[in-house]
This record gives structure tokens, C-alpha cells and sequence, in this order.
């Protein structure tokens, strides 16, 4: 998933994601440009996933 992707469909992800994970929160999925590595890196800590385990339930959202 390339940045164009995230971007276009972010917020419909952020939705889902706020479903699936409860505890995440709207700081949390902040999707800045040049600040992608940052949100994963947060998001990695906060739900004790991996980046490549984060980028395959993006995906599959």
C-alpha cells in the first residue's frame, strides 16, 4: 500500500479501525503528510502489532 492509497480512503479506514480497536483515538490515526512512519510507529506501540501486520489489516479493512 503506497501513501496515495492511505491517503485517498483514510478516513473510511480510520472508521473501521476505531471499530475493530477501541482504544484508538482520533490522535492516533492523525495521518499528516511526511509524518506516515510516525502514525505506524504509534499505532505499532499501541496495539503491539507489526508494521507489516498493521499495512495487512489496513489492507484488508
Amino acid at each position: 500500500m503506497n501513501t496515495t492509497e492511505l491517503k485517498g480512503n483514510w478516513d473510511e479506514q480510520k472508521g473501521k479501525l476505531k471499530q475493530k480497536f477501541a482504544t484508538l483515538t482520533d490522535d492516533d490515526l492523525l495521518f499528516a503528510e511526511g509524518k506516515k512512519d510516525e502514525m505506524f510507529g504509534k499505532l505499532q506501540i499501541k496495539l503491539g502489532k507489526s508494521k507489516e501486520e498493521l499495512h495487512k489489516l489496513i489492507s484488508e479493512l
